[in-house]
């Protein structure tokens, strides 16, 4: 299971949306996420549906790939679809029983949160797959630094959210070891009730937890040695340069948004 988490991991790769400034890839993605509840109209999800097609073949990432990772996602989307058939309770009844109802409106609404919730996740990691953890804390950083005026440590929040998409594999890795480490000891995390499954991860927790605290230290130790002391005076050895292709990207997704205002407001 733990294999088949691909958040936080990186696929080099010379393809459109390798090559794109992350600031775009951001800004694109901001664009992307708010517009797609500003509108319930099927015009507007098969444009988004669409877009999300479309970035996906130009970011090269091989299907198989993303398929696998894409299952653990599927189960809790899954999960929400179903949570609405049984909690919403808008239209005429589609199913009845003794013990449920399942209402027309359950099943519209499923299907456009669920919907939502696929595609958004699809788009989102499509940023951490084509940009390396380096380029995504300079161009979060970038794009915050209007909020350094203010007070707001950009740079820190910036580096460490970098940080933190970067130690989600090594954690899933150390994960992995514990796990085998127990089962090798005899632990069970497949058999017997959901309770005792649940009981089964508590060995698996501290461990990660002590060594997850450890990691910290180290680095903290590490970026101390070194001399960091934030981002007050620090230079760049990579500049981020803003290109046609960034331009374009951000005016479509631009369009994309206006498009779903339109259908909101007119349609």
């Amino acid at each position: 299971m733990l294999d088949n988490v691909i958040i936080g991991q990186y696929i080099p790769g010379k393809s459109l949306i390798h090559k794109m400034d992350p600031r775009a890839k951001l800004l694109c993605l901001l664009l992307f996420i708010v517009f797609l509840f500003v509108s319930r109209h099927p015009a507007f999800f098969i444009l988004a549906i669409s877009l999300t097609v479309l970035t996906f073949i130009a970011a090269g990432i091989p299907f198989r790939f993303y398929l696998k990772g894409i299952r653990i996602i599927a189960l809790i989307i899954s999960f929400t679809f179903i949570l609405h058939l049984f909690v919403t309770r808008e239209g005429p009844p589609l199913l009845e029983t003794p013990l449920f109802t399942i209402y027309t409106g359950g099943v519209t609404e499923g299907a456009f949160i669920a919907l939502r919730l696929l595609i958004i996740v699809i788009m989102a990691s499509l940023i951490t797959l084509t940009t390396t953890p380096v380029d995504l804390t300079d161009g979060l950083e970038k794009l915050m630094k209007p909020f350094g005026k203010l007070g707001v440590p950009t740079h820190e929040l910036a580096f460490m959210m970098a940080i933190a998409l970067r130690f989600i594999p090594t954690l899933l890795e150390e994960t992995a070891k514990i796990i085998k480490a127990q089962m090798a000891r005899g632990a069970n995390f497949t058999h017997g009730s959901l309770w005792r499954r649940i009981k089964a991860f508590v060995p698996v927790l501290i461990p990660l937890f002590v060594q997850s605290f450890k990691r910290a230290e180290d680095l903290a130790v590490a970026m101390e040695a070194r001399g960091y002391a934030g981002g007050h005076g620090r230079t760049k050895f990579r500049i981020l340069q803003w290109k046609p292709i960034d331009t374009a990207a951000v005016t479509l997704f631009a369009v994309y948004g206006a498009f779903g205002v339109y259908t909101r407001l007119f349609i």
